[in-house]
């Protein structure tokens, strides 16, 4: 049985630990050599590199739609810092440094969370759409991720069938970031747009991309151990050059995730071996 937290023991303790972390969370980027990524243009670059969409209510979650519509309303808060960032050359994103004041005029709303292994509703809920969204997005583009941190649950099937298994990003202020850093010598720029439906992302470069990127599983398979099954994919990119279509396949890394709902009958899950 693993130990309990101080804050789960004495739960009046979490907000101060929670800003204790912020604070060094903060620190410690001031600090570490990257120029981080805060300037916006207006205007927006000539090229775009890659574009994609988000649904924004999913009505058979199983939660108390409310929450869905309180994401919303986070969403459309924290894209606000991100809509028009320019990423220049040798500069990093941060998705925490960006969004960070982003409810300082107007708070966030409880939306749906994962907290301690349970999906609840919680402060500024849902953010984690935007972040997987935004990774999605640089995974099709020539920029570095040089942080990203999936999630431990998956706890709701997904909404969005044509993406591959293994693609989405968690963000927890003071401990969990998504960071990309422009190792080029082109500078892109981030859009976030909203209609009634959908969350939809955009990245545009000064200059063209040479190149274009497909993102795939080439293996999904699930295992349960003592009880619990998990979600094990291999997420590979195809480069492409677009003047020679000269192709490079390279294997970026294997997502490891516990699956909480119901999966489908024709899924095959394999049993720990020895169990």
């Amino acid at each position: 049985m693993s130990r309990k937290r101080v804050t789960q023991v004495f739960p009046s303790l979490a907000p101060l630990r929670k800003w204790q972390r912020k604070q060094l969370f903060y620190l410690k980027m001031r600090f570490d050599e990257n120029t981080y990524a805060k300037s916006r243009a207006e205007a927006p670059l000539p090229y775009l590199v890659f574009e994609t969409s988000s649904l924004l209510i999913n009505e058979n979650s199983g939660y108390d739609v409310k929450f869905q519509y309180n994401k919303v309303h986070n969403l459309r808060l924290a894209a606000k810092p991100i809509h028009n960032l320019l990423i220049k050359p040798n500069e990093t994103f941060s998705f925490c440094q960006c969004v960070r004041f982003a409810d300082r005029d107007e708070p966030y709303r409880d939306g749906l969370n994962l907290v301690d292994g349970k999906i609840t509703g919680s402060y500024g809920g849902g953010l984690c759409q935007l972040s997987s969204l935004l990774f999605w997005i640089f995974l099709h583009t020539p920029l570095t991720v040089v942080e990203r941190h999936g999630h431990d649950v998956e706890a709701l099937p997904p909404t969005e069938e044509n993406l591959p298994c293994g693609v989405d990003a968690t963000v927890n202020e003071g401990w969990l970031d998504l960071k990309a850093r422009n190792g080029t010598d082109n500078a892109f720029q981030i859009e976030i747009s909203f209609d009634r439906q959908f969350m939809y992302g955009r990245i545009l470069s000064q200059r063209p991309v040479e190149t274009s990127y497909t993102v795939y599983n080439p293996s999904v398979s699930y295992l349960r151990q003592n009880g619990r099954v998990y979600q094990l994919a291999e997420v590979c990119r195809l480069e492409t050059d677009k003047g020679t279509s000269r192709k490079t396949e390279r294997h970026l890394y294997r997502n490891r995730c516990e699956i909480t709902y119901k999966l489908p009958e024709n899924i095959d899950v394999e049993e720990e071996r020895g169990a």
